[in-house]
C-alpha cells in the first residue's frame, strides 16, 4: 500500500495539469484507470485505460482550446475519506471558437496505491458546448 494520501495524489495531478507536466499527469493514473464525463460532447462518456484517458479524454478536451491563449486550472477544494476524493476546481481558456471558457468543475476520484483508478467529472456541459463547440446563434 502506498503511503501517499489519496488527496495528495489528486492535488499533484491538478498541479501537473496546470504546469503542463505530461509525465506526471500520466504517472498519476493507474494503467486500467477510467474517466467518465457527462453529456453529449466530444469528451463525454467513459474513457477506459490510462492511454484513453490521456490520449482520448484529455487530448480531445485540449484540442478544443486555443494553445496561443492562457489555459488555466485552479483547485478550490479537495477533501476525502479513505480512497475517495472529491475535488472542485475552476478552469479557463479561450476555445478555438474564439469564445471564452470559464468553468466550475467537480469530480469524484478513487485513488488506490497512489494512482487514480476512476474519475467521474461533473460540469456545465451546455457551457462547454457553447464555448468550445457550437456555432454561435
Amino acid at each position: 500500500m502506498s503511503s501517499v494520501e489519496p488527496k495528495d495524489v489528486v492535488q499533484r495531478y491538478f498541479e501537473a495539469l496546470a504546469a503542463g507536466e505530461s509525465d506526471v499527469v500520466r504517472e498519476s493514473w493507474a494503467e486500467d484507470g477510467s474517466c467518465w464525463y457527462a453529456g453529449d460532447l466530444p469528451i463525454s462518456g467513459t474513457w477506459q485505460g490510462r492511454d484513453q484517458v490521456i490520449n482520448g479524454f484529455l487530448a480531445t478536451a485540449f484540442a478544443h482550446l486555443d494553445p496561443e491563449r492562457e489555459i488555466g486550472v485552479r483547485v478550490t477544494n479537495v477533501f476525502g475519506e479513505g480512497e475517495q476524493v472529491f475535488a472542485e476546481w475552476d478552469s479557463w481558456a479561450t476555445g478555438k471558437t474564439g469564445r471564452a471558457y470559464d468553468q466550475k468543475n467537480s469530480a469524484v476520484f478513487v485513488v488506490r496505491e497512489g494512482k487514480i483508478v476512476t474519475m467521474r467529472e461533473y460540469a456545465d456541459t451546455q457551457h462547454w458546448e457553447r464555448a468550445l463547440v457550437a456555432d454561435p446563434r
